[in-house]
């Protein structure tokens, strides 16, 4: 029986093949050269205090799809006018119904970087997610063998854009370490079992590069959980689910923006 995870993987792999079919990978990737350039991820993640990325997103794995209340750029702007550092985009189809189209809608509507939210296994996503406005690309240690996530880490990098290397264990971590990521996301969130794992930060964090920057995904919901991974060396958190449905995107953002820059969080 297949998990989740590899229906998910399964899914990803006919989708690409299917847009590759239309648009060749040559083509992608001049059109993914002749882009303009990337905003500037580090300078967003490396300024004061924890930072929060906020996701536009229309489906959630816990809890199924997500009634918004606004629509998705209209989300992205309040999410910048309240404090985010970035914006996080999901584009996968099938599970999380996103789409690249509308990451691109919301990167016209912000000046911030754009996260594009996704199961990265070819490099074709990456050029593709370049002309779309991507500016940073989620790289996921359980997807890929050791010299495949060395080679996407390469070609993210040499488009300008930053990779956010996820790992959901210490040896997924010492794998990305070992790759060369300057970002580390640790994922809470098992997709082989659907499961969250809110220690997991706390476990692995610690055993990280004191220079490499550090990011805490999946099943954050509010203020003093953010405060909490921040506590701990977070530099930046992804809050999707509870921002969506908040009744004022607005007020939760600047609400998480102040508990990340509490005076007692740690600072780089």
């Amino acid at each position: 029986m297949t998990t989740v995870f590899e229906e998910i993987i399964a899914g990803v792999k006919d989708d690409v093949a299917a847009r590759e079919a239309v648009v060749p990978f040559r083509d992608i990737k001049a059109r993914s050269r002749d882009c303009e350039p990337p905003r500037d991820v580090m300078s967003a993640l490396l300024a004061p205090g924890c930072q929060l990325i906020a996701e536009v997103k229309r489906f959630d794995p816990e809890t199924g799809r997500i009634a918004y209340q606004e629509a998705p750029t209209e989300l992205a702007r309040q999410f910048e006018v309240g404090g985010a550092a970035l914006i996080a985009c999901h584009t996968e189809q099938r599970r999380f119904h996103g789409s690249l189209a509308e990451m691109a809608d919301v990167r016209a509507t912000v000046s911030v970087p754009i996260l594009c939210r996704d199961f990265i296994i070819d490099p074709y996503q990456i050029h593709e997610a370049r002309c779309f406005g991507a500016d940073m690309i989620p790289l996921r240690v359980a997807v890929l063998d050791q010299p495949h996530l060395c080679s996407l880490l390469d070609r993210v990098e040499s488009l300008g854009m930053a990779a956010l290397v996820e790992v959901r264990n210490p040896e997924e971590a010492i794998r990305a370490i070992d790759a060369g990521a300057s970002i580390v996301g640790v994922n809470a969130r098992d997709f082989e079992t659907m499961t969250l794992n809110r220690q997991a930060f706390a476990e692995i964090a610690p055993g990280l590069p004191s220079d490499v920057i550090k990011i805490a995904l999946s099943g954050v919901r509010n203020a003093a959980e953010l405060y909490e991974y921040a506590s701990r060396g977070a530099d930046a958190v992804v809050i999707g689910t509870s921002l969506v449905t908040a009744k004022s995107p607005l007020a939760l953002t600047r609400a998480l923006v102040s508990a990340a820059q509490h005076p007692a969080c740690p600072s780089r």
